[in-house]
């Protein structure tokens, strides 16, 4: 997509055993954070596994063995170039996962879900630095036009050539459950995104992602202990495979059970009326080592790394085209 000389490109780096993160990565991306330190291998080797049980036994038809599929995980880079000139460097805007299913049977090889994971520098920039400096300031709930442009930038990159070359699909994001929110069981039931649940008030995250042209709902897959937020443009039921919504699945509640054990590998299974909390003590650990508090201090490096090189520089371009771009 080129708009006033806003420019999308992508590029694609496969999550292995063997991954090293790229020196633009997010580096409190889940995939990157799990790809460090002494137990760096170990840690992606059994991350891996992990997915791979987990979508097996979801896909358990004709599949006695449980090991009948095997996924593979791509990291999805896309960089915004502000500039019409060669020189100009490109920014790195977002990276979510995209996975690909083979049948060990048939050897067959099938695109999984796109999206999954989502990380993004700007995002960490309005919750980092906008919006903290916005409640020192006085300043209640969030500020005005607060994810606008991060919206409209997510929304043009969907609609770019760079996303429609390479993906048939609008992306799934599938992120924890608030902590704040109470959800409550309904008695729809998918037979692979399990127990859908409602929640009537909308969290800051569910407003962010609406400006990203993103709706939500609620379902705790068969076998799991907590629901999950799926954001979806479209119809999520209809609009994607068992296939597809098994491989999100997989591979996001194999990093929730590592980075949110409290929600996600408690040891009891959420109730009728479920409020989420990271002070549960009722859990069981993974052996996968994971640094939570280093996440969060990066969270806000990373926010004023993107206000420095990336929304400072450019903000009057920005602004210009933020407001002018549905036009």
């Amino acid at each position: 997509m080129t708009n006033s000389g806003f420019t999308f490109s992508i590029s694609h780096i496969p999550f292995d055993e063997d991954y090293r993160p790229a020196d633009n990565t997010r580096i409190t991306t889940n995939f990157a954070n799990l790809a460090r330190g002494d137990s760096r291998q170990k840690n992606l080797r059994n991350t891996l596994v992990m997915i791979d049980h987990r979508f097996n036994a979801l896909m358990h038809w004709d599949n006695p063995r449980g090991d009948r599929y095997t996924l593979e995980l791509t990291i999805v880079s896309a960089a915004l170039t502000l500039g019409d000139g060669a020189d100009d460097e490109a920014f790195p805007l977002i990276e979510i996962l995209h996975t690909t299913v083979t049948d060990r049977i048939s050897g067959e090889r099938s695109d999984g879900m796109i999206g999954n994971n989502f990380s993004s520098y700007i995002r960490d920039y309005d919750f980092s630095v906008v919006l903290p400096d916005h409640l020192k300031a006085g300043g209640g709930g969030a500020p005005e036009g607060f994810g606008d442009l991060h919206g409209n930038l997510f929304k043009h990159f969907l609609g770019s050539s760079a996303y429609r070359d390479h993906f048939r699909k609008p992306p799934v994001i599938c992120l924890s459950v608030s902590s704040k929110g109470v959800y409550r069981r309904t008695a729809n039931v998918h037979p692979i995104l399990g127990v859908e649940y409602r929640n009537d008030k909308f969290s800051s995250t569910d407003q962010y992602f609406a400006k990203m042209g993103m709706k939500v709902r609620y379902f705790m897959p068969p076998h799991s202990v907590a629901p999950f937020a799926f954001y979806h443009i479209g119809d999520l039921v209809s609009d994607y495979t068992n296939l597809e919504l098994a491989s999100t699945i997989a591979t996001m509640e194999t990093f929730q059970k590592i980075y949110r054990p409290e929600i996600y590998n408690a040891n009891s299974v959420a109730a009728e009326h479920y409020q989420p909390s990271l002070r549960y003590q009722d859990y069981s650990l993974t052996r996968i080592v994971y640094d939570r508090e280093e996440r969060s201090r990066l969270a806000v490096e990373q926010g004023k790394f993107a206000e420095e090189h990336f929304i400072k520089p450019h903000w009057p371009a920005l602004q210009r085209w933020s407001a002018t771009c549905g036009l």
